[in-house]
């Protein structure tokens, strides 16, 4: 998969009148591109000029900066999450190599674009709470999953039989790591990838699986006094 350079969207030119709906939505499209290019310390002021309104007018859809944030997020955090990945996740009609390859490379078609890693970086250095919410998120929709199946897959014993352990959840996260670096040589570093994306994911997924396999059975073994 190759990702095309998408660069920063130029100043919106005034526009006519407008459904409440539609402004509302131009707004915030507006603002994931703005916040996406100068992060949060961006200026409502400046959010305005560059869409040829008046600043009066997004405070009338939005009451405060902190609210047009929470819709950022929602416009591409929760509105881009497809809940069929979930579904992937948990087809054991599928060896769960290929369950992993089918959803970590349709979801770095999502999570590797320019405003979804820089908003996501802008808003950790920044301390909102976009990146809590949505690893939180992200764990119990992904990480906690793909554990279980691979313990199913595995042949060892279910999370009712031994809990999830902290060790099985940080061992995803390293899958999750490799993407979203990806994502971070292209838009923060502006490094060039040398392979395709999903000979990337490739790689990872197999190297994964076959650490896995010798650390999982380890690491629910019943501990000794």
């Amino acid at each position: 998969m190759n990702t095309k350079n998408v660069t920063p969207s130029e100043p919106i030119a005034p526009r006519r009148r407008l459904k409440r709906e539609d402004r509302d939505r131009e707004i915030a499209q507006a603002a994931v591109a703005f916040f996406a290019e100068v992060g949060f310390d961006g200026d409502t002021r400046e959010l305005a000029r560059r869409m040829g309104v008046t600043q009066s007018l997004i405070f009338r859809y939005f009451p405060s900066k902190a609210a047009l944030i929470e819709r950022v997020y929602q416009e591409v955090y929760v509105g881009r999450w497809n809940s069929y990945w979930e579904t992937i996740i948990a087809d054991r009609s599928m060896p769960l190599q290929t369950r992993l390859l089918r959803f970590y490379k349709d979801y770095a078609r999502v999570a590797l674009t320019y405003d979804w890693v820089r908003i996501f970086m802008f808003s950790g250095l920044r301390g909102e709470n976009i990146n809590n919410r949505y690893l939180e998120f992200l764990r119990s929709r992904v990480l906690e999953p793909i554990a279980k199946e691979l313990r199913v897959e595995l042949g060892l014993p279910g999370f009712e039989e031994a809990p999830l352990t902290e060790e099985e959840v940080e061992l995803t996260w390293a899958i999750n790591a490799r993407v979203f670096y990806l994502g971070q040589r292209l838009w923060i570093f502006n490094a060039p990838l040398t392979l395709d994306i999903d000979q990337i994911i490739d790689q990872t997924i197999t190297s994964y699986l076959a650490g896995a396999k010798q650390t999982i059975p380890d690491l629910i073994k019943p501990k000794r006094p």
